[in-house]
């Protein structure tokens, strides 16, 4: 169908040549931000309706069919709900009971799997440092110099080791995140144009497919 399929890739075409000219003309680049970026956050305000929306027919669904694990679905509607109701009716002011309820159960739980994933990325890092070959002992060379020379241990009792920290991580480590970086961006640069120009259409769900 024309709204489906044609619609939305004519749209994406107007919308992305405007933003890739604007970006080269100082005029377009004044209107580009006037309203193409008011526009983006309306988008983002209906997009952010629609995940809302997704998350809680997932979670009524599961809770309704009693799946596996349904009363965490359970646990989740109500702390959603709750945390709705008592933002509207007595605000997220610093002293509400909306933001008490925040800091002492959403951010402990934070902290908690973030100090979770310090431990995980403890034992990724053993297992990623066994030096087994050339690479693996290099780079365990280099996490242990840049490791000692991060804390007063090291920094302060081995002579040269902030030095030779600061050589690693602007000299080898630097040039190898701009490699990251270049090879990220030309990917951008070449997935928006396939997406203009309406080759890549796996946006448009089962209305379209990739040519």
């Amino acid at each position: 169908m024309f709204w489906k399929q044609q619609l939305p890739l004519m749209f994406c075409f107007i919308f992305g040549v405007f933003a890739l000219v604007a970006y080269f003309s100082p005029v377009l680049d004044d209107l580009n931000h006037e309203y193409i970026v008011n526009w983006n956050l309306i988008i983002f305000g209906f997009s952010m309706a629609l995940g809302i929306y997704s998350l809680l027919s997932s979670h009524f669904r599961k809770v309704f069919r009693q799946s596996k694990g349904w009363v965490y679905n359970l646990v989740a509607l109500i702390g959603y709900f709750a945390m709705v109701f008592l933002g509207f009716a007595f605000g997220i002011s610093e002293s509400s009971t909306f933001q008490y309820l925040f800091l002492t159960i959403q951010v402990p739980v934070q902290a908690t799997m973030f100090s979770i994933l310090a431990f995980y990325i403890a034992s990724a890092s053993f297992r990623a440092f066994r030096a087994r070959t050339l690479e693996a002992t290099l780079l365990l060379l280099a996490a242990i110099i840049v490791m000692l020379g991060q804390v007063p241990l090291g920094s302060q009792n081995i002579p040269f080791i902030t030095e030779l920290k600061n050589w690693i991580m602007n000299v080898p480590n630097l040039a190898a995140k701009r490699g990251i970086w270049i090879g990220v961006g030309l990917g951008i640069i070449s997935t928006a144009l396939k997406i203009i120009l309406g080759i890549e259409r796996t946006y448009l769900g089962g209305a379209g497919s990739s040519k």
